[in-house]
Order: structure tokens, then C-alpha cells, then sequence
């Protein structure tokens, strides 16, 4: 957008309300004014015209919290709002940006479901299509999702059960998967190679909803020469990708 068509006000309200989501009932007036950078007047009049509106509402010490108006904004987003159409348009220019395969599915016990895909111009298919189950820790999209558990949930959900060789590099024990899982929580992505079928490459990142829990996955899946060549470009958009699609679930950092 030009600043020919740009409102300075709205920036700063937005300003105002997103320091206030992200962190309600812990500033007063002139903390908000240090802290955005706006005079104390100017604020004064934002904070008493979204109060009036009921888009905050102020708190114990005078400090402010979301006000229900926006909560009823909200109600009506999330009415509208559909993950599956969201993928496909934000999975475009992702696929776009990188030219290749992007999935999203979603955690069933101990295996992935394929969601959604949107394809690249290969002519290299992948056979996971929407509607399959496959072993959630043979695949870089199962494991970031498997990132939500503690260690104890984590150990209860695979009791008893073996894991699942697809190729000679799977993951083979409890204990490294975990460290793996570990890894993947700290960086924000996991990366498996040929551990789901041979000759494939995958990274994949977590989608939070709008109660801040992780409810999906996204991944690229590459060949061998693609995956030397494109594998940091890669990372860096599966994130990306993930963290587009969290927003527009209403997830707040």
C-alpha cells in the first residue's frame, strides 16, 4: 500500500490494540505511550475513544484488556473462517516461491491425515493424497505436530506400539524421536530425509489456532538434488507459510 493511501491513526490504534492482545492487563496509559512511541495525549485520546467503543476496557490499576466489541468482531471472523480454503490460497505462492509440493494435514493418534495439497509443475507425483493416514513419526509433518505433547503424553500415546519402518532411515526408537521432536520445538521445523519413501525430502512447520494450540502441519516434500539446492529457501517458507496460516486462525504470539 502507498502512504498516498495511508491512515497514520489506524496504524497506531492497531498498534495500541495489538500490544493490548498480546499482553492484557499489564500497561497503563503512559506505559503504552513508552512503549509504542506515541506522545501521551495522542494516546489518552485513542485508549478513551476505544473505550467508549468497547474495543478495551480498562482494569484493576488502570491498565487495559480487550474490550467485548472486539470479541464479537472475532466471533464473526472465525464464523467465516474455513482452513481449507485459506491453505490453498496462502499454499499457492508458496508453491509460487519455491516450486514445489506443499501438504497439510493433521495429527490421528499416532498417524498424520493428509489434508490439502497444492502441487508444483513436476512431473514427479506424490502418492499422499488428501484423505490418507500415514505414520505420523516417519514423516517431517507428523513430528512437529507431535511437538504439542509432553514427555509423559508423548511416551502414553506410543505405549505398546512399535514404530513403523517405511524406509532403512526411519526413526527407529522412542527416545531419538523424541529428541527429534525436541529439536523441532525449539527451531519452529522439522526436516526428515527419506524416512517416509526413499529418495524424498520433507521440512514442516506447526499451524496454531486462535487458542494458541498447534492443530496442524504444513510440509514441502522434494527430491535429492532439489532438497541440496532449495533446502534453507525451503525452511524459511514452510514457516513462513505456517505462520500465515496461524494468523488467519486467530493465533496471537
Amino acid at each position: 500500500m502507498t502512504e498516498k493511501y495511508w491512515v497514520p491513526a489506524i496504524e497506531r490504534t492497531n498498534m495500541v490494540i495489538g500490544l493490548i492482545a498480546k499482553e492484557p492487563g499489564k500497561h497503563r496509559l503512559i506505559d503504552l505511550s513508552k512503549r509504542l512511541d506515541i506522545n501521551k495525549s495522542t494516546m489518552f485520546s485513542l485508549l478513551n475513544t476505544l473505550e467508549t467503543l468497547g474495543w478495551i476496557v480498562k482494569d484493576q490499576g488502570d491498565t487495559y484488556k480487550m474490550g467485548p466489541t472486539l470479541g464479537g468482531y472475532s466471533a464473526a471472523y472465525f464464523r467465516q473462517f474455513n482452513i481449507m480454503e485459506m491453505f490453498k490460497k496462502e499454499a499457492a505462492e508458496s508453491v509460487k516461491n519455491i516450486n514445489e509440493t506443499v501438504q497439510m494435514g493433521t495429527l490421528h493418534g499416532t498417524n498424520i491425515v493428509y489434508l490439502a495439497k497444492e502441487e508444483n509443475l513436476s512431473r514427479v507425483r506424490l502418492i499422499s493424497d488428501p484423505g490418507m493416514q500415514f505414520p505420523a513419526h516417519a514423516t517431517a509433518m507428523g513430528k512437529i505436530q507431535l511437538s504439542q505433547y509432553s514427555y509423559n503424553e508423548f511416551l502414553d500415546l506410543y505405549s505398546g506400539k512399535e514404530l513403523e519402518q517405511t524406509t532403512p532411515h526411519t526413526v527407529h526408537n522412542l527416545e531419538e524421536l523424541w529428541k527429534q521432536i525436541l529439536d523441532g520445538k525449539q527451531k519452529g521445523y522439522i526436516c526428515e530425509e527419506q524416512e517416509a519413501a526413499l529418495g524424498f525430502y520433507c521440512v514442516a512447520a506447526p499451524i496454531y489456532n486462535n487458542e494458541n494450540k498447534l492443530m496442524y502441519g504444513v510440509s514441502f516434500t522434494m527430491m535429492e538434488n532439489s532438497w541440496e539446492a532449495k533446502k534453507e529457501k525451503a525452511i524459511a517458507e514452510i514457516i513462513d507459510l505456517a505462520a500465515r496460516l496461524s494468523r488467519h486462525a486467530g493465533y496471537v504470539r
